[in-house]
């Protein structure tokens, strides 16, 4: 998760000097100010959707929950079962890891509710 910050860091840093760019004498369409708001708006339709990671037969899970809202997270069996469940609320970023390797053979969902949406993702165990 930190790596991912990272990239973020260095993404706002890199757009910020093309904004100082974009706002000189002229810029390529004769105008000013024209690139720096189309910046602004591909920075605001950043995507903070979870990021899962299957190794074996654990998942891992990554949010970075910028509104710091709460966060359900499920897990149910193939049968519609709830067999995790837990809620976090005020943390900027959630790690997790879900381990199922001593779990009985079925396929699991895990579902992750929060402010911007629901998501899911799906193990199976064998």
């Amino acid at each position: 998760m930190k790596s991912v910050l990272n990239y973020v860091t260095v993404a706002a840093f890199l757009l910020s000097s093309t904004i100082g760019f974009a706002n000189g004498p002229e810029n390529t369409f004769g105008k000013k100010g024209i690139a720096k708001s189309e910046v602004e708006k591909k920075l605001i339709e950043i995507e903070l959707d979870p990021v899962f990671v299957k190794k074996g037969e654990k998942l891992l899970l990554n949010l970075l929950n910028l509104t710091q809202g709460k966060v359900v997270l499920k897990v149910y069996d193939s049968q519609d079962r709830l067999v995790y469940s837990e809620s976090i609320d005020g943390e900027m970023v959630i790690e997790k890891a879900f381990n199922f390797e001593r779990a009985f053979e079925d396929e699991y969902t895990l579902v992750v509710v929060d402010k911007l949406g629901t998501y899911t993702e799906t193990i199976t165990v064998k």
